[in-house]
C-alpha cells in the first residue's frame, strides 16, 4: 500500500457556549482547524485533524500547520502509510519540531493503519482497557457568577469534571474556583487552569489563597522551572501542560516541578504515536494523565477517544471530548458522549466516516509524482 496523495482542508469550529476565554486576555468564539486527507493507491483513505487554539496558546498557528503539511507531504507520497515509524522518520527529516502539522498526518496514518488491519486504533494501541471513561469540560474565564451558572448548566447535562479558567488577578482567580467549588456537588474534580498565565509572584499568591481547597492547579506559570517553585509553596497537586513536550520535560514535571499529572495534546506531542508514547511513560512514572488535543472536531475527538480508552484507568484523570464543545461535525457529531462519559469506536480505524461532500474544496492537493 502508497500514499497516492493527500488532501488539506480548512474549516471553522464555531465554540458551542459562546466565547472561549483563557488567562491574559486570549479569547475566541471560533478557531481553524485543519483536516487532512490521505488516499492511498488501493483504496483505502485516513482522516486526520489539528487545530491550534489560536497563535497564542502554543508556538503554533494555523496557517503554519498547513504550510508545514505542504512542506512534508511531497516527501510522503509513495510510502506506506501503515508504516508509522518510517512515516515518523520522513516528517522529522522535513522539518525540525511542527507537531501541529505531523499531527494530523499520523492520526489519517493511523486511521488507514487499522482500517488495514480490520481493527480499531484503540486495540492497536494495546487493548480497550475500559468501556467508558470520565470527560472534562472547560469553564470559561468570566466573572464568579458566570462561571457558577456554566458550571451549574453543564452540571445538568451530565458532567462532572471542570477545568476553570484562571491566571489574571491571582485574588479573583481564588474567587472565581472557591465559587465554582461551592457550587459543584463533592465528587467533582475541579483544575484551577492558568495556562501558564501566571508570573511567579501572582501564581505563589494564587496557590496561597486557594489552599485548602479539593482540587488541582495546572500550569501556573508558563517554565517548568516556575511551576516547581510554586508547587514548593503550595499543597495542591500539580498537573502540568503546556511546557511538557517531550520526554525530557515529562520527567522534569515529576522530579523538578513535583506534578503528579500531565496533560498529553495529540498536537503538541505530533499525534496519537506521540500520546501513546507520553502515555506510557507516564503510566511507568506513577502518575495520572489528561488525554486530549489542543482544539478540534470530530476527527480529532475520535482520536483523542482512542488512546483514552487504551490508557489504564487509574493512570486517566479524565478526557475531552472538543465535538461537546463546537458546533460544527463532519462526521455526524461521532463519537459521541453521554452523561459525562466517552466511549471509542469500535468500526476499523477510527472508526468514524468524514462527509467530503459537507466540506468546501481542498485548500490544496499533494499528488504522487
Amino acid at each position: 500500500m502508497k500514499i497516492a496523495a493527500v488532501e488539506v482542508y480548512g474549516y471553522e469550529l464555531t465554540y458551542a457556549h459562546g466565547e472561549y476565554v483563557m488567562s491574559q486576555g486570549r479569547a475566541a468564539q471560533s478557531q481553524a482547524s485543519t483536516l487532512v486527507r490521505i488516499l492511498t493507491d488501493d483504496g483505502l483513505e485516513g482522516w486526520g485533524e489539528s487545530s491550534t487554539l489560536g497563535g497564542t496558546y502554543l508556538p503554533a498557528f494555523a496557517e503554519g500547520t498547513r504550510e508545514g503539511i505542504r512542506v512534508i507531504a511531497p516527501s510522503l507520497t509513495g510510502l506506506d502509510p501503515t508504516n508509522l515509524s518510517s512515516i515518523h522518520r520522513v516528517m522529522d527529516a522535513q522539518l525540525l519540531g511542527q507537531n501541529s502539522s505531523k499531527s494530523a498526518i499520523d492520526i489519517a496514518c493511523w486511521d488507514i493503519l487499522g482500517q488495514a488491519a480490520k481493527l480499531p486504533v484503540a486495540t492497536l494501541l494495546g487493548g480497550v482497557t475500559q468501556p467508558d471513561f470520565p470527560l472534562y469540560e472547560a469553564v470559561p474565564l468570566a466573572s464568579p457568577e458566570e462561571m457558577v451558572e456554566f458550571v451549574r448548566k453543564r452540571g445538568a447535562a451530565g458532567i462532572n469534571r471542570f477545568q476553570v479558567k484562571v491566571g489574571n488577578d491571582p485574588y479573583d482567580d481564588a474567587k472565581r474556583t472557591r465559587s465554582v467549588v461551592a457550587a459543584c456537588p463533592d465528587d467533582a474534580v475541579i483544575v484551577a487552569d492558568s495556562n501558564g498565565g501566571w508570573n511567579l509572584q501572582a501564581a505563589i499568591i494564587a496557590v496561597r489563597e486557594m489552599a485548602g481547597l479539593d482540587i488541582y492547579v495546572e500550569q501556573p506559570c508558563r517554565d517548568t522551572a516556575d511551576c516547581a517553585l510554586v508547587q514548593k509553596m503550595s499543597s495542591l497537586p500539580l498537573v502540568m501542560d503546556e511546557s511538557v513536550v517531550n520526554s525530557a520535560e515529562l520527567y522534569r514535571a515529576k522530579y523538578e516541578a513535583g506534578a503528579g499529572s500531565i496533560n498529553i495534546k495529540l498536537a503538541r506531542v505530533g499525534g496519537i504515536t506521540g500520546a501513546a508514547r507520553m502515555r506510557a511513560l507516564a503510566q511507568d512514572l506513577g502518575m495520572t494523565v489528561c488525554i486530549e488535543d489542543v482544539w478540534g472536531g470530530d476527527v480529532t475527538t475520535a482520536a483523542v477517544s482512542h488512546v483514552a480508552a487504551s490508557t489504564r484507568p487509574d493512570a486517566l484523570l479524565h478526557a475531552s471530548f472538543f465535538n461537546d464543545w463546537t458546533k460544527e461535525h463532519v462526521a455526524g457529531h461521532a463519537p459521541r458522549s453521554e452523561r459525562g462519559r466517552g466511549k471509542a469506536p469500535t468500526a476499523p480505524g477510527l472508526g468514524i466516516k468524514v462527509d467530503a461532500c459537507a466540506l468546501d474544496k481542498p485548500l490544496f492537493t499533494v499528488n504522487k509524482q
